[in-house]
């Protein structure tokens, strides 16, 4: 299991060093003008350490608890907003999703087309799939076989409007390779992976090139957004504690060279999700208190977006299917 970044009586510390800990944090100076940080604290009854989180509909959260271990599982929690929709908080306590959902979570936790829920597994190497109304998950995939490096920690579908739309992409943790390939309907409701590899993310220098810093969550990020001019991709680095922006490749891959630096100061990054209604960057932390913070200042989504049961199964199943990458694979 990861360590946490932080002793286990870190609540013993008081509300001081939580502070102390929000007000560490430093925004890259490319989008200090343009972006705040606001720490929206612990969720209210959510075993420590969090995993990934995404959406379930538009005001209710999906989050890991008791991450990356067998008991960990999988909690829904409301959120509070302001009048300008911002997320300000939670309401109530969480309420546990299904029974059996979420074991060995980790940073990536995403619906996919069908509404069908994937997860990360780790340590165990493994990507879970639950089908809408399943109280367990209905197929693990065991990617060790597929070639992928113990282990995988969190995963993501490129979005509309990017290179690779469709295209899956999975990373572990701590070595930080990163995979491409599609999915394909099992004829169950749930898909199988196909044409999955590693990716080298910098085919100018010597060897395969991966993700540095311990990457866990990622999200996809429009070039329209201030400071960053070209489509990008965050990356909650959990073993540099920091959020590390990247420019893409024609397949929504990250290219490495450019990283620079989105938020430092961190502890224990990990899930990584866009909030649907204001496009704020929401991440969990792994250790670091066990919290979830909000970063504001990206351009909103369109009114109407589609919730995860109808996101474009076309897009991302058989035209995914029909891509043929162009990149040197390792």
């Amino acid at each position: 299991m990861k360590a946490a970044l932080l002793p286990t009586n870190f609540a013993a510390l008081g509300l001081a060093a939580v502070v102390a800990t929000v007000q560490a944090q430093t925004l890259g100076a490319p989008f200090a003008a343009d972006y705040t940080v606001t720490n929206l604290g612990s969720v209210p009854g959510l075993p420590s350490n969090y995993g990934g989180l995404t959406f379930l509909d538009n005001n209710t959260l999906l989050i890991g608890g008791a991450a990356n271990t067998a008991s960990g599982s999988l909690y829904t929690i409301d959120v509070i907003r302001d009048a300008q929709q911002h997320i300000t908080g939670f309401s109530g306590s969480t309420t546990r999703f299904g029974t059996s959902i979420g074991e060995y979570n980790d940073g990536g936790v995403t619906f996919g087309p069908g509404g069908v829920l994937f997860t990360s597994r780790w340590p165990v190497n493994g990507l879970g799939q639950t089908l809408p109304g399943s109280v367990d998950e209905d197929k693990v995939i065991d990617l060790g076989p597929l070639g992928v490096a113990g282990s995988h920690a969190a995963l993501g579908f490129v979005p509309a409007g990017f290179g690779g739309t469709g295209l899956v992409k999975l990373v572990s943790w701590a070595g930080g390779q990163w995979y491409s390939g599609s999915i394909l309907a099992d004829g169950g409701g749930t898909f199988d992976l196909v044409g999955l590899a590693q990716v080298d993310l910098d085919e100018s220098s010597p060897g395969v090139q991966v993700v540095p810093g311990g990457p866990e969550g990622f999200v996809y990020i429009g070039g329209a957004n201030a400071g960053f001019g070209v489509n990008s991709m965050l990356v909650s680095e959990y073993s540099a504690n920091q959020v590390g922006a990247y420019e893409l490749d024609n397949d929504g891959d990250p290219l490495v060279a450019t990283r620079r630096t989105f938020l430092s100061g961190l502890t224990g990054a990990e899930g990584a999700v866009i909030d649907p209604l204001t496009g704020d960057f929401l991440f969990s932390t792994f250790g670091g208190g066990s919290r979830v913070v909000r970063v504001s200042g990206f351009i909103a989504p369109p009114p109407a977006i589609p919730e995860p049961s109808t996101y474009a199964l076309m897009a991302l199943g058989l035209g995914a299917i029909a891509y043929a990458s162009r990149r040197r694979r390792a």
